[in-house]
């Protein structure tokens, strides 16, 4: 990888992303946001490359005819020219309001060095020189947009180099010569430099940078079942002191994919410039989830007797069912029972300052195992719980723990009239508190993963929560291969 894509990489960070099919909503699911201090980083970034860039400028060779006092026209040509050493002290990357991003470097030095022949028909003359350029200023204009895929896309749409000072030292038995058109020469390597320098900064945009870009996935893998979509609803926004990401963040089925129907909120982000970036992650990022696995039957779930621990009181057989419903032992003597519950409706997470919460409604239906290997159904239940959740990240991906409220159980259909669901309330509470949930949070602990350019890492890391939405705060670091 080329060092130029350290300019910007970090920071127009991970969060310049990718698409596929757009969903009804017209808000992001998830803003990604760059705070002055993380254009102040990429900027130091930049210059860092940009310095070992301009080792890599190759100096065409100069020559023409120049008028000597005394002596006439000569020919003079300026050869096997290399950049030997180069300092930027100061950067400045800036939002451009309604464009992108400019960035200026400023009183930069680059030295050189050459040799040089001198011709006048058969007098020739050669030697070297040193050639010291100072207070370099380049402005460059960074143009940011999306593709129509929704992948990110920049250009640099203007630039401009100033050089304040050339100053030429010719060495050589008759270098007194080329110092007789001296300021000839440094107009000419004035002008070059100028146009070079735009040159590698542009060429660098479009064969570094662009593809840098390109390494934010169109879609991450969550599992085998889901992926997410990482694309750009729009092309970034600049306003006085951040840039704004807006990304589609929804969760998909990636067997089966089809438009969701769900809004993302309006979110409102705080004014926070504490860290280098903020990803606002919206409840509809965790809500298309919830649909697509609810869809799927993800949450559906059962119980049998062999998941009942030995030492309950109650097993599920109708034998142990006799006491609190007789008919069921006389009607399936000596038989097993099965419980399915399937969840009615997506459960959906609620956000607000403080507070993660999600009320899935359920519904569990008996069934009697018969001998001949059918099922029969015997009584239908609805249940309901309240469950708290904890949401995290860690230098790539968001993670989450659920803590479940107690199930309450209502008759809601039977065979046998009305009974008593008390001990299936036990039953069901130890089969969701030690099987199901256990495997939920375990899924949730693989989380999913941040849209995060290639080679970027997250460090200082801070979590708020907001009405509707998660707010992470991190600063980033650039590793280089």
């Amino acid at each position: 990888m080329a060092s130029w894509p350290r300019a910007l990489p970090a920071l127009l960070l991970g969060l310049l992303l990718a698409a596929t099919p757009r969903a009804h909503s017209t808000e992001p699911g998830l803003v990604g946001r760059i705070t002055d201090k993380g254009l102040e980083y990429a900027a130091k970034e930049g210059l860092l490359a940009l310095q070992k860039e301009l080792y890599k400028i190759t100096l065409p060779d100069i020559s023409g005819d120049a008028k000597v006092k005394h002596i006439g026209s000569v020919n003079y040509k300026f050869h096997s020219m290399e950049i030997r050493g180069c300092e930027l002290h100061n950067s400045a990357l800036k939002p451009l309001p309604g464009q992108g991003l400019s960035l200026t470097i400023s009183d930069a030095s680059i030295w050189a060095r050459s040799d040089w022949k001198v011709r006048k028909r058969f007098l020739r003359l050669r030697g070297s020189f040193d050639l010291s350029v100072k207070g370099i200023t380049i402005s460059v204009n960074l143009l940011l947009g999306s593709e129509p895929s929704g992948r990110p896309m920049v250009t640099a749409s203007s630039c401009n180099t100033k050089i304040c000072d050339v100053d030429v030292d010719i060495s050589g038995d008759l270098g007194w010569l080329l110092n007789l058109f001296h300021n000839q020469i440094e107009s000419k390597f004035r002008s070059l430099l100028e146009r070079k320098l735009c040159e590698m900064v542009q060429k660098s945009v479009a064969s570094d940078l662009q593809p840098y870009l390109q390494t934010l996935p169109v879609t991450a893998e969550i599992d085998s079942f889901a992926g997410i979509d990482y694309s750009l609803t729009g092309a970034p926004r600049a306003t006085a002191q951040i840039l704004d990401v807006m990304v589609k963040g929804e969760i998909f089925n990636r067997n089966q994919r089809s438009t969701v129907a769900l809004l993302a909120p309006v979110m409102t982000l705080p004014e926070e410039h504490n860290r280098m970036v903020y990803f606002a992650v919206s409840d509809y990022v965790f809500n298309t989830a919830s649909l697509v696995y609810h869809e799927a039957g993800h949450l559906n779930f059962s119980i049998t007797d062999d998941m009942v621990p030995p030492d309950s009181r109650i097993r599920l057989t109708t034998k142990s069912f006799r006491p609190f419903i007789p008919r069921i032992a006389r009607l399936y003597p000596n038989m097993n029972l099965e419980l399915q519950g399937t969840v009615v409706s997506p459960p959906l997470l609620t956000i607000s300052p403080g507070n993660l919460s999600l009320t899935p409604l359920m519904e569990i239906e008996a069934f009697v195992l018969l001998p001949d290997a059918r099922r029969e159904s015997v009584f239908r239940l609805g249940a309901v719980t309240n469950v708290s959740a904890v949401l995290s990240f860690n230098t790539s991906r968001i993670t989450g723990f659920l803590t479940p409220g107690k199930v309450q159980l209502e008759l809601k259909e039977s065979k046998f009239g009305v009974f008593n669901v008390e001990l299936l309330e036990a039953l069901i509470n130890y089969y969701l508190l030690n099987n199901l949930y256990p495997k939920v949070n375990e899924k949730l602990g693989e989380g999913f993963p941040l849209p995060l350019l290639k080679q970027t890492e997250l460090y200082d890391l801070v979590l708020q929560t907001h009405k509707d939405f998660l707010l992470l705060g991190a600063n980033v670091q650039y590793t280089a291969d």
